[in-house]
């Protein structure tokens, strides 16, 4: 579903109240937001040919593959805060279905582990998986509540004024820093030295993109957390959610625009005033929200010496990008059905040290790969027999460092060469191996397959690493106080991940942050009514 109007067919006249740039989760969010509790007129420039970011769905004949949404947490609970903002964001327009009991798999060598829905369900599964253990994963539950339930003060930090946070000396942030200045191995470490018990914990890592050796107990936690409860699949694909929050959008004269790449943002006296496009048009508003990214946005969007003048390269010095993956798309002329392929997602490594496995595959790409996650999109979505009749569809993502592919950025896309058509093919058969190996009723029955290199995601996301959480979820990122809506450039805010913390939810969180920061209130109370009132009028 293609979402937004694109830049050369749009007439875009008359006066806006703010420019976003990006419409992945957190400009829409932001743009949302704006229009429905802050009456604003919102333009939202996206460089792709369709809105949603890492929301979208891409279409092949007869096929279609969401690309970064796998699953979603805390939205089958109409009072949870998540499903709270979809539905204002949305009118209560986008259904969900519940992956059901078992929504991750984890396979380690020889052995499986589920994770099973509900906090209790999940902690008996483990007891029973690690009965020598219980005191461990007792103790592990009760540290992951504990650092996300002090979470909202260090969200709400990067919202308040300037001069209350100074005075705060950062005491709204100090109890969640005691969790996330330390790396999840070593937060897991002080409660178990049972590392196959680690290595099950920490199986989700590729939900944020670090090993437990590199990734903040923090954003662990935050993930974790999340997923406890169940998870759901958004009714009718990805592409649902930018499709519903549009309309919201448009609906105080605001609108979503296409293959609009921005160039510039343009600053006039320490304010920013406006954008360039890459056709040369300038187009102004007193408000410029950047959903770009924190790097992308003053290092390649702002003049060159605003990034220094504001100690920006320092951040950037402290900081880095997360991780570049491979993604598989695959077609099959059966359904999910016919196949008994189930919704539950597979996480599959080679040994249960992740830190190792990376290492390991890093430095020889030969090495067996790190992590396979396999997702069934067609069989978490009851709308997908619709659109695609008699098929389904399967994805496999693992990690591939950037350097792997860096000979061919400059090269356009899909005409990079016949050497890159080859790494292509040869990563495609390392990928098939593990799906085949666990979903052996799909051998010989693959009538499309299609490999996203890191080059892919910088092509169409904009980010230079091909990176696909932003900033990494280190202890040092999230020490960085710089990192919030609010930037050092007047009438400039910065939204989505970067300006909260990864996945959709986190960049959903960015843009309630940046609207609420933008319209001077705490927006949550106007959200949950909001949501209310929507699901009373659907």
């Amino acid at each position: 579903m293609k979402v937004g109007t694109s830049y050369k067919q749009a007439e875009i006249a008359g006066d806006f109240d703010a420019i976003v740039i990006g419409s992945g989760m957190g400009g829409l969010t932001a743009a949302a937001l704006l229009a429905k509790h802050g009456g604003k007129r919102v333009l939202v420039l996206e460089r792709h040919y369709t809105a949603g970011g890492f929301t979208h769905s891409f279409r092949r004949p007869g096929y279609e593959w969401d690309v970064g949404v796998h699953y979603i947490g805390q939205v089958m609970d109409p009072a949870s805060p998540v499903r709270q903002a979809f539905d204002d964001l949305t009118n209560a327009q986008l259904d969900w279905a519940d992956m059901g009991e078992v929504y991750d798999k984890v396979i380690i060598g020889d052995d499986e582990y589920e994770f099973v829905k509900g906090r209790e369900n999940w902690r008996a599964r483990m007891h029973e998986y690690f009965p020598d253990d219980r005191e461990a994963i007792d103790g592990y539950l009760e540290v992951l509540y504990s650092t996300v339930r002090r979470a909202g003060l260090y969200f709400a930090e990067k919202s308040v004024p300037p001069l209350v946070s100074r005075l705060a000396g950062g005491l709204m942030r100090r109890p969640v820093m005691r969790w996330a200045s330390k790396t999840t191995r070593d937060t897991l470490e002080a409660l178990t030295m049972n590392q196959r018990l680690i290595g099950v914990l920490t199986a989700q890592w590729g939900d944020y993109g670090l090993p437990p050796g590199e990734s903040s107990f923090f954003i662990h936690a935050l993930i974790a957390t999340h997923y406890l409860k169940g998870a759901a699949y958004p009714v009718g694909g990805a592409s649902r959610i930018a499709a519903t929050i549009e309309p919201v959008i448009e609906s105080t004269g605001g609108s979503v625009i296409t293959s609009a790449e921005v160039s510039e943002i343009l600053v006039e006296k320490g304010r920013a005033v406006g954008v360039r496009m890459a056709d040369g048009n300038e187009l102004r508003a007193p408000i410029i929200i950047s959903n770009a990214g924190f790097t992308n946005t003053f290092f390649k969007l702002l003049p060159s010496e605003s990034a220094a003048s504001h100690g920006m390269d320092e951040v950037a010095a402290r900081v880095r990008p997360s991780m570049s993956h491979l993604s598989l798309y695959v077609g099959i002329q059966e359904t999910a059905a016919e196949l008994g392929l189930e919704k539950t997602n597979l996480w599959i490594y080679p040994h249960h040290d992740h830190d190792r496995n990376v290492e390991l595959f890093l430095a020889d790409p030969n090495a067996p790969l790190p992590v396979a996650y396999i997702s069934f999109p067609s069989a978490k979505d009851p709308d997908f027999e619709r659109r695609c009749p008699g098929r389904a569809t399967l994805e496999v993502v693992t990690l591939a460092p950037y350097d792997w592919f860096r000979q061919w950025e400059d090269k356009a896309w899909m005409k990079r060469g016949d050497d890159y058509e080859e790494l292509k093919a040869k990563l495609t058969e390392r990928m098939l191996e593990p799906l085949y190996e666990h979903c052996p009723q799909v051998l010989g029955k693959i009538d499309h397959v299609e490999l996203s290199t890191p080059l892919s995601t910088r092509h169409f996301a904009g980010f230079a690493q091909g990176e696909i959480y932003g900033l990494a979820a280190t202890p040092a990122r999230f020490a960085e106080r710089s990192l919030m809506p609010r930037t050092p450039v007047l009438g400039l805010f910065l939204t989505g991940t970067d300006a909260a913390t990864l996945g959709v939810a986190g960049a959903l969180y960015g843009g309630m942050s940046a609207a609420s920061v933008i319209l001077g209130r705490d927006l949550r109370g106007a959200v949950a009514k909001g949501a209310e009132a929507a699901r009373s009028t659907a």
